[in-house]
């Protein structure tokens, strides 16, 4: 298993654990990651921070890795198994997504979703 699929194993751990802190040091200060809730992207570990904090205050989503590809471009693909809870527990979301990530110098410079 390669290092990176070792690094983004632990990142979707913490992510589920919601130990924001620990997802955001793997963050490059100028992240460009995926509003999977409201669409487009934000900008930088601030943004990201913020996107989370009100997300999980309206829905619990739980992410599992479920396969790791790299792309022609480098960029690492991770099919996840996405179930997504409101904050009662009722079921609102259970589908498979593709998580694609650029990596530089270790951290994590983009994210992106892409949906079936």
């Amino acid at each position: 298993m390669s290092d990176k699929t070792e690094f983004l194993k632990h990142l979707y751990e913490r992510f589920n654990a919601r130990d924001m802190e620990s997802v955001l040091a793997v963050l490059h200060e100028d992240v460009i990651w995926a509003n999977g809730l409201e669409g487009g992207h934000v900008y930088g570990r601030e943004g990201v921070r913020d996107y989370w904090t009100r997300q999980w205050k309206m829905i619990d989503p739980h992410v599992d890795p479920v396969e790791f590809t790299e792309g022609a471009g480098g960029e690492h693909i991770v099919e996840v198994h996405q179930v997504v809870r409101d904050l009662q527990g009722n079921l609102l979301a259970d589908t498979m997504v593709g998580h694609i990530f650029r990596i530089k110098a270790g951290l994590v410079k983009r994210f992106d979703i892409r949906t079936p």
